[in-house]
């Protein structure tokens, strides 16, 4: 069974820096691309970063020099570190599995999602 957990949300104040990390069972990350989107309040969730299994990475214009995806494959981990966090940063943050093991920013290409974990940046 595939299931993405996500960890290493909270509320932070703008400037601060988070961690996000994902974990899955069995080591059921590698051979894969693994993806991280978020949903904010009314929105809809969009791209953030994605890592290939070979390491490539792509991340959204708006995280750009602030974000950065990396990932530990002996551990099936996936990690999200944010910098210099702004309140518009703040939404749920999932993790996901990508069907292949290439970086994709559709989230359609996505097989198995985490259940979120809320990131709340104060001004």
């Amino acid at each position: 069974q595939v299931q993405p957990v996500e960890s290493g949300g909270g509320l932070v104040q703008a400037g601060s820096s988070l961690r996000l990390s994902c974990i899955a069972a069995g080591r059921s990350f590698i051979g894969y691309a693994v993806g991280w989107f978020r949903q904010a309040p009314g929105s809809e969730r969009e791209f953030v970063a994605s890592i290939s299994w070979g390491g490539e990475t792509v991340l959204a214009d708006s995280v750009k020099g602030r974000f950065t995806i990396s990932r530990e494959n002996a551990e099936s981990t996936v990690y999200l570190q944010m910098n210099s966090l702004k309140p518009e940063d703040t939404a749920v943050y999932y993790c996901a599995r990508a069907t292949g093991g290439l970086t994709t920013t559709e989230a359609q290409r996505y097989g198995y999602w985490g259940q979120g974990t809320h990131v709340i940046v104060a001004s």
